[in-house]
């Protein structure tokens, strides 16, 4: 009996180093490229540890035009994006989960359901409401979008729905508003759930290379996943540059996961509590 526990956790144990190597190869790969020379790209056999490293591909990188410029958009636009989701989605989760009102259900279930609709489907309505609004070819047109995601409504309505009403009734005894309420009482206890929403959400918005291409019209406003990718040619792709790019835009996510990561895994099961 015990052979075959052990048996069995020595397999786990297999099965997450196998896992684990699958996925650092790729990124060992992409520190590699981007410390080579255009040529040391094509030596066969495959190099895998540089023998004359160089920082010549970062060093063409920030030398582009727009590059330094799409970072700064992309923080702009990733920090807008977080800030502007977890305020709207946490107020609406708090109507749904802690406000009676008629016809609540129904519309918490309509609105879920927008979860359903690939995100490709809406580009042409957008650019219509942006275009109405005139921000297009605005860093801000990128970032209304996340005004009240449906995900993050439906994660913090369930964290809220497990918070007991008294403390919403002590509140009010005591004189606080609902508002009060929310910001005293209900965001700090749902801590977990924002920090979680914050890396999903900061991860989509910087990574996003669709809206920012269907919105964006001047060099100017590009963000980085749109100048990483004119790295990309129809005949010629410069790897040691788009490897070198790929591995700056993936810094500041790592950075916000591994100060956040505590939240990140608890989080993530908020979503399967019934409420």
């Amino acid at each position: 009996m015990m052979y075959r526990i052990h048996m069995k956790v020595f397999l786990y144990h297999l099965l997450a180093i196998v896992l684990g190597i699958l996925a650092i190869v790729p990124f060992l790969w992409m520190i590699s490229t981007s410390l080579k020379s255009g040529g040391a790209l094509l030596v066969v056999p495959i190099e895998w540890f540089p023998k004359e490293p160089t920082i010549q591909a970062y060093e063409k990188l920030f030398a582009l035009t727009g590059m330094l410029r799409s970072i700064g958009n992309s923080l702009v636009v990733t920090s807008g994006a977080v800030l502007v989701a977890l305020f709207s989605s946490s107020m609406a989760a708090f109507a749904f989960s802690k406000i009676r009102f008629k016809g609540s259900g129904f519309l918490f279930m309509l609105f879920i359901a927008s979860m359903m609709l690939p995100s490709h489907v809406l580009f042409i309505p957008l650019y219509l409401i942006m275009n109405d609004l005139h921000l297009v070819d605005t860093l801000f047109a990128l970032i209304l979008p996340y005004t009240f995601k449906a995900f993050a409504v439906f994660m913090l309505r369930q964290q809220m729905m497990n918070i007991p009403d008294a403390y919403l009734d002590a509140a009010a005894i005591d004189g606080a508003s609902l508002f009060r309420s929310f910001i005293t009482i209900f965001l700090p206890l749902c801590k977990t759930a924002l920090a979680t929403l914050a890396i999903i959400i900061a991860m989509d918005a910087w990574n996003d290379y669709l809206l920012p291409l269907v919105l964006m019209t001047s060099p100017k406003n590009y963000t980085l996943p749109i100048i990483l990718n004119a790295l990309s040619g129809q005949f010629k792709t410069a790897y040691d540059l788009l490897m070198a790019g790929s591995l700056i835009s993936i810094v500041p996510l790592l950075v916000i996961y591994i100060g956040a990561q505590r939240y990140f895994a608890s989080g993530l099961q908020i979503g399967g509590v019934k409420g």
